[in-house]
């Protein structure tokens, strides 16, 4: 057995985990260093947990025993422990095993394992991650099994072996259960992980947004200063639960601050503390966060600066903030952050450098920039939306927007989420976890920093090297509405809130202003709707007439969407009246809630009143939601787009207390806000929105968004339009296919000979022709042969073996694929003809050992494509696919999905480029065999999703016929194995 010195710590392992209750552990191998720790653990396990993890009476642990449990060789005797605020927590380990149970060492493939959990720690969850890293460890040693002999009394060890979806038997011998689990990922074991960390990380969330006491830590004797205007923020806002001032420099003599307890330190407070904010200089913070752990405090909202953002010294300082926050198991909200707020009437939590909270409403709003967040707070309430949850997370060196799409996926108050995002952490899991949200409420996302090339300072992120516009593509394909600027954020945000999703792309235009119907009527075309003549009411329309309009307009069952226009009207006189806005906002309110349920816009020029009137409304759940009708308000269901989208459910419906939108109801009352030191700036001109207007008391008809350009009116509903869209699609699930000629396990083989031949380059290996063709050929992709032709006789032998006709083309990387430059010559029938093409390809462009010519056989004649897979740091394995030549090369006319695609998606990435139409019989040309096409995108999937040592590959080009295709041209590279934080056990990003 080889000894232990000889493998070095295998620092990977260690991550840092979300337990079942929202706090934080770190798991780790166990070092000769545990020794102590070990002990000190075990003395403080019950003496039944002891007794389950040894069969026997077993009080203490022998010299022997600590010597054995501390020291492994990390190949076949490894243990792992968990610890909180340093200390063991909870332990396991394996032990390699033969078939008769005895040590052994690789090829054996089953080990031994067992664990044992603190008894104050059980119930965490703390097994079942133990378990998952374990497993994960196991494998990447060669480990395939794992046995357990578990008492038949120790059900919870029992329920976590059965739960955790691996494959399993079970017996009974001696006594005791005998388990064996087949460590090979299922997609059971996968739902399970996943379905665990969901609900762990939403769990950490709900302990930050719903704290029963806060304190603020930095809190001055005298107002001004972050601390004081949060503290103010926080008592004004209506928090229920305790709040304290704590701050070191506090006299022992003051007992208050703002009425509410001041202390110098938490370890004065006797109650426990749910969230701390921290508002102290940054070098301060650490004293700060020992405290906050010392005490128990589960969270942290960090507004101090000087992290990241400001340099090396900087970053460092924020990785030692979050490691020793989660040694205490507490998550963090920051660095650099401006707050958090939550306006449940349970809570009514202002943690933020906002002194005016948004009211009660239905979107969630995620900011990575305090000023972006300042300016998207100020732009919603100004238009009459409520928020039911905002964040702005700074540096978002810990909790992440993945964190709070965990978070809103169940949250019953969010019906809309809004992300504006400067980088993504973990793009693999962005994408898993908005599309899983996306199928059950909208995620609407604008990202900054999309043309830098890097991320912003404070982010630690993976760079991509694929164009925005593809990450844009990739996004959308997982549900997400992508905003390109923070106003179309807010103004999707604002239809998606208030309006039922469109059923199809048939928009109806009315309005009192021709060319104004007319602007709209282009905007549609160019958002890719299909809009209906504009009706003309002409300038002498009333609001009866509009209220008229509107209602045959959502009656008719070709419009699935209206677009009102309004300018000021005409008086008989020729002057222009302002109008009566809130009449006219009466009128089109009555009319949209006495008809079918379809989504109602408001485009309008210089009404005083209207997009005011528009925005009022009472109830937090709008009567015409992001996919509702409003049963409440005496409105008729009209044909739903999405399953369940004409009805609101019971936790939508105003409360009993009669808690309103404005937050004025009796259930609902709030101090009148006072604004602190810290004062935001001055938010932008209001661009013609409304401002801000408490609902009244009884119910009213549900607000109709505003916007003052038909441009942004029409893109909020062809957003939600293409949204709606992907959610009927995405109820129909593809597969990906099996074909029975895919050899895995051979492919496995060629890429392990393969990379062990190869000298060790990060950047991997290209492959070359004959290895290329054996690779692809293992999941069935047949490259067509290619023969060298360094003379013109060999190329006329070539010809001969292949058959005529031929191609004789080059193959030098600065002609490849480059028929543009007269490198390829096709056709050729006899060996005359190559002869001279090949003295002509040589007399134009080179001597033979420069262009490297092959004779080729003639595929048939057909469209000419290209298919490409890569693996980007950011975004993960990558399909793409176009047209050969100009269309891709030029235009940059490519369709992506990310891997593994199914058949579903194949399908929709031929159709998704622009010269799709080539494909299927365009200017009566012969269609194309797109099947067969499909099929190979499924293989080239298949193939790089199975072997992430496949970094790339190329098919160029794709000959597609009228039947079949041929794969002319072909490239693979190989490198090691990328991390794949998604796919393996579940852990924060760790910096």
């Amino acid at each position: 057995m080889t000894p232990p010195s000889q493998h070095a710590y295998p620092a990977h392992w260690e991550a840092d985990v979300v337990l079942r209750d929202g706090g934080t552990a770190r798991v780790r191998p166990i070092t000769t260093d545990d020794a102590e720790r070990l002990v000190s653990f075990y003395e403080q396990v019950s003496d039944e947990s002891k007794y389950y993890r040894f069969f026997a009476p077993y009080p203490r642990l022998s010299d022997k025993d600590v010597y054995r449990f501390t020291h492994h060789d990390y190949v076949d005797r490894v243990g792992l422990a968990v610890t909180v605020g340093g200390e063991f927590v909870a332990t396991v380990r394996y032990d390699r095993i033969d078939a008769r149970g005895m040590p052994a060492s690789a090829p054996a493939d089953e080990a031994e394992v067992a664990f044992l959990v603190q008894d104050a720690h059980q119930g965490r969850g703390i097994a079942s991650a133990l378990l998952e890293h374990i497993a994960a460890v196991a494998r990447e040693r060669g480990i395939r099994r794992f046995a357990a002999e578990v008492l038949p009394a120790n059900n919870k060890m029992i329920k976590v072996f059965r739960d955790a979806g691996f494959t399993q038997k079970r017996n009974f011998e001696d006594g005791s259960v005998r388990l064996v689990l087949d460590l090979e990922p299922t997609a059971e074991s996968l739902a399970v992980q996943r379905g665990r960390e969901q609900r762990a990380e939403a769990r950490s969330v709900q302990r930050l947004l719903g704290p029963s006491s806060v304190a603020v830590v930095g809190a001055g004797r005298t107002a001004g200063g972050v601390g004081r205007a949060v503290l103010r923020n926080l008592l004004d806002g209506g928090f229920t639960g305790r709040v304290y001032a704590v701050n070191l420099a506090l006299p022992p003599d003051l007992a208050e601050i703002d009425g509410v307890p001041a202390v110098r330190s938490l370890a004065e407070i006797r109650e426990p503390v749910d969230l701390a904010i921290v508002a102290v200089p940054a070098e301060r913070v650490p004293d700060v966060v020992a405290d906050c752990g010392e005490h128990g405090v589960q969270g942290l909202v960090v507004l101090s600066a000087g992290y990241a953002e400001s340099g090396p010294a900087g970053r460092e300082r924020q990785r030692e903030l979050v490691r020793q926050a989660r040694s205490y198991g507490m998550r963090v909200i920051g660095p650099n952050a401006f707050g958090v707020i939550n306006t449940s009437p349970a809570v009514r939590l202002n943690a933020s450098l906002a002194p005016e909270p948004p009211e009660r409403g239905r979107i969630g709003l995620f900011t990575q920039s305090g000023a972006i967040g300042i300016a998207l707070l100020a732009g919603l309430v100004r238009r009459g939306a409520g928020l039911s949850t905002f964040i702005s997370a700074g540096n978002r060196a810990d909790v992440s927007g993945n964190d709070f799409l965990q978070y809103w996926h169940d949250d019953p108050d969010t019906d809309v989420v809004l992300l504006y995002l400067e980088s993504i952490g973990n793009p693999r899991k962005f994408t898993r976890l908005a599309r899983r949200t996306g199928a059950i409420k909208p995620v609407v996302v604008a990202k900054g920093a999309r043309h830098s090339g890097s991320a912003p300072p404070g982010h630690a992120v993976p760079v991509t090297r694929i164009p925005d516009a593809t990450v844009s593509a990739l996004l959308s394909q997982a549900g997400v509405i992508c905003a390109d600027t923070v106003t179309e954020l807010v103004d999707a945000g604002l239809l998606l809130s208030t309006q039922p999703l469109p059923a199809g792309p048939h928009v109806a235009i009315l309005g009192n202003s021709e060319s104004l119907g007319l602007l709209t009527y282009d905007a549609c075309l160019t958002e890719g709707l299909r809009p209906l003549p504009p009706l003309d009411l002409t300038t002498s329309a009333r609001p009866e007439d509009f209220r008229t309009a509107l209602a045959t307009a959502l009656a008719d069952p070709g419009c699935d969407a209206v677009v009102v226009t309004a300018i000021p009207w005409v008086g008989e006189n020729g002057t222009t009246e302002s109008g009566d806005g809130e009449v006219l906002a009466t009128a089109l309110r009555d009319a949209a809630s006495t008809s079918p349920a379809k989504p109602v816009v408001v485009v309008h020029v210089e009404i005083g009143g209207l997009a005011k009137a528009l925005s009022a409304a009472t109830t937090t759940a709008p009567g015409r939601g992001p996919a509702t009708g409003s049963p409440e308000h005496g409105r008729s269901a009209g044909p739903a787009p999405v399953q369940g989208a004409g009805e609101r459910s019971s936790a939508d419906a105003p409360s009993a207390a009669g808690v309103s939108s404005g937050g004025s109801g009796a259930g609902d009352a709030r101090p009148a806000p006072v604004r602190g030191s810290a004062e935001a700036p001055p938010p932008p001109s209001a661009d013609g929105d409304a401002a801000r207007v408490a609902g009244p008391a009884a119910p009213a008809p549900g607000r109709i968004p505003a916007y003052p350009a038909a441009e942004r009116a029409v893109r909020a509903i062809g957003q939600a339009v293409s949204y709606a869209q992907w959610r009927r699609q995405a109820a129909e699930l593809g597969k990906v296919p099996e074909y029975d000629d895919i050899d895995e396990s051979g492919a496995a083989g060629v890429i392990e000979r393969l990379l062990g031949a190869a000298p060790p380059d990060p950047r991997g290996v290209g492959l070359g022709d004959d290895d290329t063709r054996e690779l692809l050929g293992r999941y069935g992709i047949t490259v067509r042969p290619t023969l060298p032709a360094p003379g013109a006789d060999r190329a006329v032998e070539a010809a001969a073996r292949l058959g005529y006709p031929v191609a004789l083309k080059t193959t030098a990387p600065h002609l490849r694929h480059r028929a543009d430059l007269g490198g390829v010559r096709l056709d050729l029938a006899d060996e005359a003809q190559v002869r001279t093409a090949y003295r002509e390809l040589t007399d134009l462009l080179g001597a033979p050992a420069e262009l490297l010519p092959v004779v080729q056989a003639m595929a048939p004649r057909g469209v000419d494509t290209v298919v490409r897979a890569v693996i980007d740091p950011a975004a993960g394995a990558v399909l793409s696919f176009g047209l050969a030549g100009v269309a891709s090369e030029l235009l940059g006319d490519l369709a992506h999905r990310l891997v593994p695609v199914t058949d579903r998606e194949a399908a929709e990435l031929l159709r998704s480029i622009r010269t799709a139409p080539l494909l299927f019989g365009w200017r009566g040309s012969a269609p194309v065999d797109t099947a067969a096409l499909e099929e190979l995108l499924l293989r080239v999937s298949r193939l790089v999703d199975d072997h992430p040592e496949i970094v790339s590959v190329a098919l160029e080009p794709v000959v597609v016929a009228a039947r079949g295709l041929s794969v002319l041209g072909a490239g693979v590279r190989l490198a090691p194995p990328p991390s794949r934080d998604d796919l393996g056990p579940r852990r924060l990003p760790s910096y």
